[in-house]
């Protein structure tokens, strides 16, 4: 078995001592017409300020599916109805070295509530909100191959 690639963000600074892989659900929510959900990280939090993707850390005996559907109704509000495990990336950054498990969710209910004092916005490529959290990099990546986009997808 080959080992993982693991993107190294800021890398010049130093790495918390717990080094243990901490494995997280991410929602890429995609509506019909092909825009996506980012919202920003909620103050406190590491990296507070940039999007993301929506998600967080499974717990104690989940599977990455139970721990989105917990996260994305805890975050958001919302209750999928259909999602789909898509990519994994391995992410070391500076407090944690995180594998985020990406999942296409295409179907939910309930209107969308920012629970934890975030900002929501749907975006296309190239996206519009800045700072992008490094984590969401390599989703817009994909996405920028899967519909043959040509050009930057995010402003550095």
């Amino acid at each position: 078995m080959t080992e993982a690639f693991v993107r190294v963000v800021d890398a010049h600074e130093p790495r918390s001592a717990d080094r243990s892989l901490v494995q997280v659900a991410v929602g890429v929510l995609v509506r019909d017409e092909g825009s996506f959900l980012l919202t920003s990280r909620p103050e406190g939090k590491a990296y507070s300020g940039y999007w993301e993707f929506p998600g967080g850390k499974l717990e104690a005996g989940e599977t990455v599916e139970q721990a989105l559907r917990r996260e994305l109704q805890e975050e958001i509000g919302i209750t999928i109805l259909d999602c789909t495990l898509w990519k994994t990336e391995r992410i070391d950054y500076p407090h944690a070295m995180v594998q985020l498990n990406f999942c296409k969710v295409t179907q939910w209910t309930g209107d969308l509530q920012m629970l934890e004092s975030q900002a929501f916005a749907w975006q296309q490529l190239p996206v519009t909100v800045m700072p992008v959290l490094p984590g969401t990099v390599p989703v817009l990546q994909w996405f920028a191959q899967e519909r043959g986009f040509v050009g930057s997808t995010h402003s550095a």
